[in-house]
């Protein structure tokens, strides 16, 4: 098997994409940043992009324990909002 090797573009639309290089399919990640956000950065959404995309690698790297997937003793009393405040 070949390696696989990636980059990442700006999408026709702003947003920022991390994709295969010789595959045209849907990408693996898209980050999008809002118009409030992009002013704050003053053009350095792509160096921001690139920073967010690297740490979600690495965090996923870092797993080292099997995660359960397939969880089915939550209930409605466990349940989370459907979005993360870091």
């Amino acid at each position: 098997m070949s390696p696989s090797f990636f980059e990442i573009v700006q999408m026709s639309n702003g947003d920022y994409a991390l994709r295969r290089i010789d595959d045209d399919s849907a990408p693996l990640v898209k980050i999008s940043f809002s118009t409030e956000a992009r002013e704050m950065m003053e053009d350095r959404d792509m160096s921001v992009a690139k920073a967010m995309i690297a740490a979600g690698i690495e965090a996923a790297g870092n797993i080292t324990h099997d995660i359960d997937w397939d969880d089915d003793e939550l209930d409605a009393s466990d349940a989370q909002p459907a979005y993360t405040l870091h």
